[in-house]
């Protein structure tokens, strides 16, 4: 029987690394986890306990919602603009989603066609490539590296030829580069004066190390779309619930999608999450946590060997070249997990061209665990570098 082209995606290597990891795991073998950005903490308390209440209460609690999300959460989302960035957003403007995934594919139907022609950055988030090119939309990759450190420039798109769409992440995956607030003006009046769509991928918002990250509205650009998700800073990745942020003209595009292809968000962590924003103390004691692991792996990595990364302002990830150890950075990761117990992602899922050179890894996990991590890199690099 037939089988749809569009499916002959690339696979999430994150995922399939992951996948084996597990199965590593299930023989009794140890297995260190730095290849998916998993926070090692679990949901706020607050959330936990918005989500018992809710449990305990009227079953139809849990019923359908509106296809855009419950309105407390929209509005509680638009009093989070205005607290954190001093931005005003109409809780009309924004759209709850099944996870920043559902964010993704809802853009991407309703601003683009098939054909269209999309920009995004190498390395980048793999999802971004796939999901586009599974609904028929060209993707025009933009290679970055050190010299715009990891993030791209007006002279990057206007090289790119005839485009429809820019997307960025800032705070990115897997470099956790950043934009200055100059830097994303510059990129904001470009695609508003050639009439490209501008989209921000904002979810690792709120974890970063001595930058301050800035939000794509409120910045004079009505048409940008922003995407984030309760996943990173909120440690809610399993809840599956992110959001968008619409110009107005997308609001009713993307209801009408939402309706046909997921009816409706789900109910309890739309419930549970409004109270997340409420736990912001016991969040940011995350963040330290996060910059405690970074510290310690830019410190004990380089005595394995890894001694050169992308500037990892925000996000928790180290993407280190690895060229003076592997041409072969798949090879390099499958062996890392059968003989280290440490998995990582190859650079490949990342960049399909270049990323033969570099493994991403992942330090959202326990500082404990990182520690553990580098000591056994250490121990499997060494002799090989005697």
């Amino acid at each position: 029987m037939k089988v749809a082209k569009r499916s002959g995606i690339a696979p999430f290597i994150a995922m399939e690394v992951m996948k084996a990891a597990n199965e590593r795991a299930q023989t009794g073998a140890e297995v260190l986890h730095m290849e998916v950005g998993q926070p090692g903490t679990g949901a706020p308390a607050a959330a936990l306990a918005a989500a018992r209440a809710v449990l305990e209460g009227p079953s139809a609690a849990l019923g359908y919602t509106e296809a855009l999300g419950v309105p407390g959460l929209r509005v509680r989302i638009a009093r989070h603009y205005q607290d954190k960035y001093g931005v005003t957003v109409a809780p009309q403007r924004i759209a709850v989603t099944t996870g920043s995934s559902g964010a993704f594919l809802l853009a991407f139907l309703a601003a683009f066609d098939a054909g269209d022609r999309v920009a995004i950055l190498e390395p980048g988030y793999p999802a971004y490539r796939n999901i586009l090119t599974a609904l028929g939309i060209e993707v025009v990759p933009i290679p970055v590296g050190p010299d715009t450190g990891f993030q791209a420039t007006p002279e990057h798109l206007a090289a790119a030829g005839r485009l429809d769409g820019f997307l960025v992440a800032s705070p990115a995956n897997p470099t956790g580069s950043m934009l200055s607030a100059d830097e994303l003006d510059a990129l904001l009046r470009w695609c508003d004066g050639a009439g490209v769509r501008f989209l921000s991928d904002e979810i690792y918002h709120g974890i970063t190390y001595g930058k301050r990250e800035t939000t794509a509205l409120g910045r004079g650009n009505d048409q940008a779309i922003v995407i984030n998700s309760f996943s990173k800073y909120f440690c809610m990745t399993g809840w599956r619930l992110g959001w968008l942020v619409l110009p107005q003209d997308l609001v009713r595009p993307v209801e009408r999608l939402a309706q046909n292809l997921f009816i409706s968000p789900p109910a309890l962590p739309q419930l549970a999450a409004q109270a997340a924003f409420d736990a912001i103390p016991e969040l940011d004691a995350n963040v330290a946590r996060y910059a405690a692991s970074r510290a310690l792996l830019l410190r004990e990595l380089p005595q394995a060997g890894f001694d050169s990364f992308a500037p990892a302002d925000g996000a928790f990830y180290l993407f280190a070249d690895v060229a003076r150890l592997t041409n072969d950075s798949t090879e390099f990761c499958r062996r890392m997990l059968a003989e280290a117990g440490v998995a990582a992602t190859p650079g490949t899922d990342f960049d399909p061209v270049r990323g033969n050179r570099f493994v991403r890894f992942s330090f959202a996990g326990t500082t404990d665990d990182m520690a553990r991590a580098a000591a056994k890199l250490q121990a499997w690099l060494k002799p090989r570098q005697v």
